[in-house]
């Protein structure tokens, strides 16, 4: 293939439906992503948090991920960049995805032997450093290669191990291994591991050094006047993880303080399952769904409004099967909401040549409520109704999110 051929079918949508064998491989990197990603701050870091600083874990957790979340908010964006511009005959974003996963599980290692709350911090830095390059790798290669017939469903497939991982990885750590630090570990090796059948067995074009623009700060600012899909859709992304993040960030700490589960460790595990079964049955099908009408728009707006209704009922029923129906309803809104929204972003990226950079600004969406997250869940929760008013600013935030997705106008 010639230079013009090759950078012609790079800033074109592709037409070929990927395979099985690439979905499955696909899936499996995210899993190790995501079990890597998620198993921590819902399970590892807050019990080394909570030996490390008892009495403060509330707010040494949320600085902990807050820190890490701000590291993802710089680092995928600029990985993306990066990959963006490799060239080489290993392809544009597998050495991303192989050296991520191996610097990610450098940084499990180094958080697993840290004895103070500082050192955990730098420690998940920097595994989140590492994650967010492999994640931007792993985001690219949709837009690169799947079309956009395609896209909802393929994004269905690789949505559940977002919530599958979570569940995967606090089932290892809690029952297949014991301590703290050989949890970690266990999650370092497997984040490598499932990377390697995707790296290895698929195809990632080579493409031929091209003169680029360099990285530059101002690179990375996306004009929502030139690009005001591109905003709304950014914009919207924000605000429902943002919801997400309030809701979820003190799951152990809700229910062991204002619902009163006797193993809060056991009641997360339960309410993850039930959240990720609600994901699993509608993740995929919500997707097949968009991608047969060719209707992105209602299907996010009223996925994001199921979402909602499942923090509303925490806002004034702390009870158990309360909390058990609202994961259960809340994973039946994730699972539409990220196979749709996800398909619907890339049909909003301003330049095919950019795809992982501006991916990795949509990826702040997803990061920076996760510092944003702590900021203002922990005063609420100190001083503005409890975890009442949590969970009721989650549901006006994650509403506000649905609704103004009918600001973009160029995907139905």
């Amino acid at each position: 293939m010639t230079t013009e051929e090759t950078t012609e079918e790079l800033h074109s949508e592709p037409q070929i439906r990927v395979g099985g064998g690439w979905v499955s491989a696909l899936v499996l990197a995210n899993l190790g992503l995501y079990m890597a990603f998620f198993t921590p701050i819902q399970v590892l870091l807050a019990e080394q948090i909570a030996e490390l600083a008892p009495s403060g874990k509330e707010v040494a957790l949320g600085w902990a991920t807050g820190v890490g979340a701000l590291v993802a908010v710089v680092a995928n964006p600029l990985a993306g960049a990066l990959s963006d511009r490799t060239s080489g005959r290993f392809g544009r974003r597998r050495p991303w995805i192989l050296g991520g996963a191996v610097l990610g599980a450098v940084g499990l290692a180094v958080t697993s032997a840290q004895t103070t709350v500082i050192g955990v911090a730098l420690g998940w830095c920097l595994a989140q450093l590492g994650l967010n390059a492999m994640l931007s790798g792993t985001n690219a290669v949709v837009p690169d290669q799947v079309p956009v017939r395609q896209r909802a469903a393929v994004s269905g497939f690789i949505g559940i191990p977002q919530t599958l991982g979570l569940v995967v990885g606090a089932l290892l750590v809690t029952t297949v291994v014991t301590g703290i630090a050989t949890g970690y570990l266990l999650l370092a090796a497997l984040v490598v591991l499932c990377a390697l059948p995707f790296v290895l067995l698929t195809r990632d074009p080579q493409v031929p050094f091209l003169p680029r623009e360099s990285v530059r700060l101002k690179g990375f600012w996306v004009s929502p006047r030139a690009y005001p899909d591109f905003g709304w859709a950014w914009l919207t992304r924000f605000l429902v993880m943002l919801g997400n993040a309030m809701g979820t960030l003190y799951l152990l700490y809700f229910l062991k303080d204002a619902v009163h589960y006797a193993d809060p460790e056991e009641g997360v595990l339960i309410l993850t399952l039930l959240y990720t079964a609600g994901v699993v049955v509608t993740a995929v099908a919500g997707g097949v769904v968009s991608d047969r009408l060719g209707r992105r728009k209602a299907l996010v707006a009223v996925s994001s409004v199921v979402m909602a209704v499942a923090s509303l009922l925490l806002t004034f029923w702390h009870t158990w099967p309360v909390a058990m129906g609202a994961a259960a309803l809340l994973g039946l809104g994730f699972g539409v909401y990220i196979a749709v929204d996800q398909a619907l972003i890339t049909q909003v990226l301003p330049e095919a040549g950019d795809r992982a950079k501006d991916l990795g600004v949509i990826n702040i969406a997803n990061s920076a409520p996760q510092v944003l997250g702590p900021a203002l869940a922990a005063p609420i929760v100190a001083y503005a109704g409890g975890y009442a008013g949590l969970y009721l600013t989650a549901t006006v935030v994650t509403a506000l999110g649905g609704v103004l997705v009918w600001k973009i106008r160029s995907v139905p």
